[in-house]
């Protein structure tokens, strides 16, 4: 083998590997780490539990202090930028690094399957040409959220709606592989029965798409509507045991006690 085609190979594989992103201490301790490129991380949890704060959350860490960007695909019309500015605010007291972190999140409003396989697409396109332009180095990519966009289609043409959902998850997983990319989606969940456990939304097709799962739930004995506390519980995951469970402040984005990891039983 030619030296010019081992340094080829020896790049693709480097970039095959899964590497970790210190996102949210919380997170980090969830997760292992931090989040994996190369890989999909889904977000699940009824509305109001917290997820788009989350991803806000992750999106605010990773510019600010690893200063690298990152692609928020907007479903749901949930991103706020002064929400966003308020955790940069927490982070840092220096507005510049505030406003320099702030501009390393690109936000795109995305209202249906096409327009996500769309921007997708373009994205990969920039991607494979080198080419960002304004956006820089890109390191995580947010869907918030999956579900939103794939349930109006789970209807009358439901064999459509299957196959644009594997189309939208091969998309996904593609652009975390080839591109050492972390990727992470919001999704809702759903019971069998009143009693049933909560489970992620759109099925067992989808299941196989991300690798790691975190359920977030409203904290057991936060009574008042306005508290800002959730519990973090990990439903899957190649490195850490599920069931493993973090507190989580999204008000401020940080973790209520950092040396809360506790093993329960998988889920």
């Amino acid at each position: 083998m030619a030296s010019g085609q081992w340094w080829t190979l020896c790049r693709q594989i480097w970039r095959m590997l899964p590497k970790n992103v210190p996102c949210l201490t919380s997170l980090d301790q969830l997760l292992d780490s931090g989040l994996y490129t190369g890989e999909v991380m889904e977000l699940m949890g009824a509305p109001g539990t917290g997820k788009t704060q989350v991803c806000l959350g992750i999106a605010a860490s990773v510019s600010l202090g690893l200063k690298q960007h990152v692609l928020f695909l907007d479903s749901t019309g949930g991103f706020t930028a002064s929400r966003l500015y308020q955790m940069l605010q927490a982070q840092t007291e220096d507005e510049e690094e505030q406003l320099e972190a702030l501009q390393r999140v690109q936000v795109q409003r995305v209202f249906n399957i096409y327009e996500v396989l769309r921007a997708l697409q373009e994205l990969r396109d920039r991607l494979s040409q080198q080419v960002l332009s304004s956006m820089g180095p890109l390191k995580v990519v947010v869907l918030d959220s999956v579900s939103a966009v794939i349930y109006p289609l789970l209807g009358g043409r439901q064999s459509e709606g299957l196959a644009l959902m594997m189309q939208l998850s091969r998309e996904l997983k593609t652009l975390a592989r080839e591109f050492s990319l972390a990727v992470v989606v919001t999704n809702q969940v759903t019971r069998d029965s009143s009693s049933g456990p909560l489970k992620p939304a759109l099925g067992r097709s989808w299941s196989f798409v991300p690798s790691t799962r975190v359920l977030l739930e409203s904290k057991e004995g936060s009574w008042e509507r306005s508290s800002t506390q959730r519990a973090a519980s990990l439903a899957k995951s190649p490195r850490q045991p599920t069931g493993i469970q973090v507190e989580l402040d999204i008000g401020n984005g940080d973790v209520l006690d950092p040396s809360l990891v506790t093993p329960t039983q998988g889920l």
